[in-house]
């Protein structure tokens, strides 16, 4: 409207002053305004809308005198990933959606520090020696006993209070679209037996998957579960709670827990239950059922059984769909079961990126591995690597929008 008057007011002085010098000066004027209006309407329409990565210099440190920094990862279709060696972590993923828009899809923290205070969070960590749980913090190969740190409850969690989400690992981006990261793991480190020499390949590819390659070898018998432990919320990670996203899991059975979560030894068939997701559901549609295994859990914390050994094909475990973005998460692997944890333990005590807090069920995980407790469950797959035999998997976040 202001436009159309200034136009106007143009005009009668053209015809009214008739003073060619007067007009033109106007017209510049006119031009002048015109152009910063819609310069400065673009620019607002871009920073309120599109998501962006964090910066680099805030994850450029020295932690335990090794040097972490933050590396971006892009492919053809402006699909872009940030990944810090401070526990080999995605830190940032944007996809985008339905529109076109791109949506941060991976909580996190937008500097380094928050991610070393206070007790691990996971967001976004590679998890070793073991991901999930060991029972008592124990378990025995050939006889020998070993004892890890019970840093939850009675039991050991994710490789311990220091375990590979903790380290710095020596990092080297090899492509625009793909970063290498590696670690020695030393004989007794958290308990575990063995030197394991541990690399992680993240490739960002043109299909827009995030690409997890794991590779590890050892000279003594030990113990390996690795997986990755990102939060995702597919309507972006400032869009709330996550139980509307529909989820899918290819799995006939689960491992019911007891109540320190550690599983019975004898799977369940999800038919009939709150756990059965082989058809799309909502994840919050069944969450306050009478079961005891929401109640352990306070919601899903659960593994469920793809299949009962590693598959020498990567497979499809679970499909999440956002149900604002219309954002789709496949997730392929060849690993035989997948952790599904509904976010039931975030209680909105840390700042994230964007400001906002991680308040209860606003993201899930989706964690590859073998089951929790392997190594105390004969019935369960073996996660024990000897010398001269290579602990090789995979894992794929593959994303499309519909």
């Amino acid at each position: 409207m202001l436009n159309y008057k200034l136009k106007i007011t143009l005009y009668e002085m053209k015809i009214q002053l008739n003073k060619p010098w007067l007009y033109a000066a106007c017209l510049l004027a006119f031009a002048a305004c015109t152009s910063s209006t819609n310069q400065n309407k673009t620019t607002d329409m871009t920073d309120s809308t599109a998501a962006v990565l964090p910066a680099k210099e805030s994850f450029q440190s020295t932690i335990d005198g090794k040097k972490t920094d933050l590396f971006i990862l892009k492919n053809k279709n402006n699909v872009q990933a940030a990944i810090t060696n401070y526990g080999g972590r995605l830190v940032s993923l944007l996809i985008p959606d339905k529109d076109g828009k791109f949506l941060d899809v991976v909580a996190g923290f937008d500097n380094v520090q928050d991610y070393t205070k206070g007790p691990d969070t996971y967001f976004g960590a590679t998890i070793g020696r073991y991901g999930n749980r060991i029972a008592k913090g124990k378990f025995s190969i050939d006889g020998k006993e070993y004892s890890l740190a019970t840093n939850n409850g009675a039991n050991h969690l994710h490789g311990g209070p220091k375990g590979f989400s903790r380290v710095i690992w020596d990092a080297k981006q090899t492509a625009d679209n793909q970063l290498e990261l590696s670690y020695l793991s030393k004989d007794g480190d958290e308990g575990y037996p063995g030197n394991l020499n541990v690399k992680v390949t993240y490739t960002l590819t043109d299909d827009n998957e995030v690409k997890i390659d794991y590779l590890a070898t050892t000279d003594k018998k030990t113990v390996v579960n690795l997986t990755n432990h990102s939060f995702f919320n597919l309507n972006g990670i400032a869009s709330g709670s996550i139980n509307n996203h529909l989820l899918q899991i290819n799995a006939e059975e689960f491992t019911p827990v007891d109540s320190t979560l550690i599983p019975t030894g004898k799977n369940e068939k999800v038919e009939g239950t709150p756990f059965d997701f082989r058809k799309p559901t909502a994840i919050g549609s069944r969450i306050d059922a009478d079961h005891i295994q929401l109640k352990y859990g306070n919601g899903y914390d659960h593994n469920f059984v793809h299949a009962n050994k590693k598959s020498a094909n990567l497979e499809t475990l679970a499909i999440a769909t956002g149900d604002k973005s219309g954002i789709v998460m496949e997730v392929l692997s060849n690993e035989p079961g997948v952790q599904f944890y509904g976010g039931n333990f975030l209680e909105g005590t840390h700042t994230l990126k964007q400001g906002i807090k991680d308040e209860f069920r606003t993201s899930f995980c989706l964690e590859t591995q073998h089951f929790p407790d392997s190594p105390n469950q004969p019935s369960f797959p073996s996660t024990q690597l000897n010398p001269g035999d290579t602990y090789k998997t995979t894992t794929i976040y593959k994303f499309t929008a519909k």
